[in-house]
């Protein structure tokens, strides 16, 4: 596996070493969101959009066992080979497709996004087809960052809160069940002198992109008067009813 694939953006489990913190405190989040979700899933077929190397699809499958055919789909070709070698199995596979113009004539019960919808530029757009594509009676279940990550993540393109990433999935008629709040905090110093591999990755020349995204700034303040050092995210289940 190329070692340049376990980024801020995508984590392999099995190379997250003991000492790089925000590694081990991101796969945990990562974790528990499919743990929350295994909680939730229904009916026989599942999509996991934008499943990474896969883990979590494997999880949710290893857990319910009325799923009978899970779909793990994700752009990287190199995700998606490491996720057919390691967590594919007779109920498990994987696609290289883009979730933009991903379809499936047969529909899903539950469909599965975690850390996805703040990668795109249309994150409404996407949440609609997703949503399109789920059964009557099906879940959605889905996970942002809901303090502003725009500034420092250069791979993420857009900034929710609870309110905005509510309202964006409600308009389509959908019931929330159940939601799940994460807290992670982060090293500050460590953060800002890159000390952790991962950081690597971060956002290169904050200064010159807050000259350039003065509201990102004033964000990024009043997060961090009002949250301190950390980093916020919201997992919810949606029922659709009808």
């Amino acid at each position: 596996m190329k070692g340049e694939m376990n980024t801020i953006e995508r984590l392999i489990p099995e190379s997250v070493i003991p000492d790089d913190i925000t590694g081990q405190s991101t796969l945990s989040l990562h974790l528990q969101r499919y743990e929350f979700a295994a909680k939730h899933v229904k009916g026989k077929r599942l999509l996991d959009i934008a499943c990474g190397v896969g883990y979590g699809t494997r999880l949710m499958v290893d857990k319910v066992n009325t799923i009978n055919k899970a779909l793990g789909v994700d752009l990287s070709h190199d995700a998606v080979e490491y996720a057919l070698r390691h967590y594919g199995n007779e109920r498990v596979r994987f696609l290289e497709k883009d979730a933009m113009t991903f379809t499936d004539e047969e529909g899903f019960d539950s469909i599965v996004s975690v850390e996805t919808l703040e990668h795109v530029s249309e994150p409404a757009m996407l949440a609609k087809r997703l949503i399109g594509l789920l059964r009557p009676g099906g879940v959605f279940i889905a996970s942002v960052p809901t303090t502003p990550s725009m500034d420092v993540n250069p791979f993420h393109s857009h900034d929710f809160t609870e309110a905005s990433f509510r309202d964006m999935v409600a308009v389509h008629g959908m019931r929330e069940i159940a939601c799940l709040r994460q807290i992670q905090p982060y090293p500050l110093i460590k953060t800002v002198k890159r000390k952790e591999s991962r950081m690597k990755d971060m956002r290169q020349d904050l200064i010159s992109y807050y000259l350039n995204h003065p509201a990102a700034l004033i964000k990024r303040l009043w997060a961090t008067l009002r949250y301190g050092f950390t980093n916020r995210y919201i997992t919810i289940v949606w029922l659709k009813e009808t």
